[in-house]
């Protein structure tokens, strides 16, 4: 007798039921915590932290900070501890956070906007001299950051800072970290809108707000009014660009859902314009909509990028529309392409009110507390009281009278800050790098510095814009997807079969101009000994090889293989 063939379902082992515990999102009702992170923001929110900080911490010592504390919280007042010197990029995954970490810290402070008096200047300078052996990077994004800093000298530094009206509240963190604007607003001549007294009410809302303390992972703004597109809006969670509506007037076009990292996400547009007025509104819509539906349950999705991608710009205006402002927005034109492919507001220009600004250019966004006191000194001398910091690591002196510009751009020039850079000095960018990150692999800043210079003595000649970001890993906090040249840091074998550093190399990505993340070619690294030779030989090929008028990025984008290794 033949036997009878058995249910498979019945056959089958029997696995356990598990309830699908989705990504986390409040407003989908999951508010049990998923991860670590998670855990310790529910435990306490990363604001309370400072009274730890003034009140124990100081005065108990390193030793004495809680680890949640101490790799999480503090963070909320921009604090991170850094590197401990010795340790080399091959084990920078390989160790404990409690391995890498030093004891001493990062600071972070806030510069919304970049705006910055001379007096606030030259406090960071003192600071600098102090507390932080001197160091005082301008970032990407418009801050200044320490190292260096001792917990037991934080609130020290803090009263010296908030004496003059600067924070640290939530430059790092789980939070809305500082709000790039154009360093021109409402100076430059050509502005479409000056963005100013958005950026003020979206400030007085959002910061040291408990209700936008707890995000599921950082959230970046951008807002400007200039036709130069000078914020880098496509890789920022919310931007806001300025337009000239055809009935309405001068307001801001809306993008949402960019970010770099390691997974990019260009921003799209939610094809809104928005007056200034209700700029604060959807900002606060759009910052509430990643609190209540972004993913908590992996930090590698718990961007707002990844919730855009998965909704589509269509359903995301939607919901900010239907349940969180009420109203509906008025559909609105894209901006313009910029004119010119340098936004970074370098040189000397005129204001509205007839006077100038001045841009010059540090090294890969490295000064000091002494240079930076030297600035503030300066500019008052020429009669200015207002200087900028923008997000290609650069300054800007504002006010200055047109008998006055000469002088002062041969007083930046004697501190090795100028204002008529080579195209190498004016485009090239360094994130922190090894010296003091704990993500890193690579040295960048130093390294960033002697390219320029050799790229200055080989192709004294070239003139043409042209960017070269420097990445210390693969988190590109120096935007190597959206640069000409973009290197990305690892360790890479030279031709000995010896590991040391070097770059993974992407070409032609861009902003602004098509905006792109460009491409890579298949093996192409080089060794940070290599560097120069490699960025000389594909420099002279595109010189070689352009059409009219081609930038650098269109070229690379067509080049052979061959030609780009």
């Amino acid at each position: 007798m033949a036997a009878t063939p058995q249910d498979p379902a019945a056959s089958a082992p029997r696995r356990k039921v598990s309830r699908h515990r989705g990504e986390g999102q409040w407003a989908m009702g999951h508010f049990t915590p998923l991860n670590g992170n998670e855990q310790f923001k529910k435990d306490d929110d990363g604001l309370n932290v400072r009274t730890r900080i003034e009140t124990i911490y100081s005065k108990r010592g390193f030793d004495s900070i809680d680890p949640n504390d101490l790799r999480g919280r503090m963070r909320w007042w921009g604090l991170y501890t850094q590197r401990k010197p010795g340790i080399d990029g091959g084990k920078t995954a390989i160790l404990e956070p409690e391995e890498l970490d030093d004891e001493y810290f990062m600071l972070r402070v806030r510069i919304d906007g970049g705006a910055l008096t001379t007096r606030q200047l030259r406090v960071i300078g003192e600071v600098s001299q102090e507390f932080a052996r001197g160091t005082a990077d301008i970032t990407d994004r418009q801050n200044v950051q320490y190292h260096w800093i001792r917990i037991e000298d934080v609130p020290a530094i803090w009263e010296r800072l908030e004496g003059v009206g600067l924070s640290t509240v939530t430059a790092c963190g789980d939070t809305p970290r500082v709000m790039i604007a154009s360093p021109v607003a409402g100076i430059a001549e050509d502005e479409i809108i000056d963005a100013t007294p958005a950026l003020e009410e979206m400030k007085r809302r959002v910061l040291n707000n408990p209700a936008y303390s707890n995000l599921p992972r950082k959230f970046k703004t951008a807002i400007s009014g200039s036709p130069l597109l000078d914020v880098v809006h496509e890789i920022n969670d919310v931007a806001f660009v300025g337009v000239r509506h055809p009935e309405h007037g001068p307001g801001f076009d809306v993008w949402v859902g960019g970010g770099l990292s390691t997974n990019p996400k260009l921003g799209v547009r939610l094809g809104t314009w928005v007056p200034i007025d209700e700029v604060p509104d959807v900002y606060e819509g759009v910052i509430s909509i990643f609190r209540d539906y972004g993913y908590r349950r992996l930090r590698t999705r718990a961007r707002l990028k990844f919730l855009v991608a998965d909704w589509g710009a269509e359903k995301f205006r939607q919901v900010l529309e239907d349940e969180y402002l009420h109203r509906k927005l008025a559909d609105g034109p894209a901006p313009e392409q910029p004119v010119q492919q340098w936004r970074d507001h370098i040189g000397v220009h005129r204001q509205q009110d007839g006077r100038f600004y001045v841009g010059f250019a540090p090294r890969v966004g490295r000064v000091d507390g002494a240079t930076l006191t030297k600035i503030a000194d300066l500019a008052e001398a020429h009669g200015s009281g207002r200087v900028r910091t923008t997000v290609e690591q650069k300054m800007i002196v504002l006010d200055v009278e047109q008998d006055r510009v000469e002088s002062l751009v041969e007083g930046l020039e004697a501190l090795d800050l100028t204002a008529r850079p080579s195209s190498f000095r004016r485009g090239t960018m360094a994130c922190t790098g090894i010296e003091f990150c704990k993500l890193a692999i690579v040295e960048t800043k130093q390294r960033g510095s002697q390219l320029i210079d050799e790229l200055e003595r080989r192709l004294p000649d070239f003139d043409e814009p042209i960017t070269i970001n420097l990445n210390g890993c693969p988190n590109a906090c120096a935007r190597i997807q959206v640069a000409d040249i973009g290197l990305k840091g690892q360790l890479v074998l030279d031709g000995q079969g010896r590991q040391v550093e070097g770059y993974q190399v992407h070409l032609g990505g861009a902003l602004g101009l098509e905006a792109g993340f460009g491409r890579k070619v298949r093996g192409l690294k080089v060794t940070a000994e290599e560097l120069p030779d490699y960025v000389e030989r594909v420099l002279k090929r595109f010189q070689a090889e352009r059409e009219a008028g081609e930038r650098f990025a269109a070229w690379a984008a067509r080049a052979s293989e061959e030609a780009l290794s």
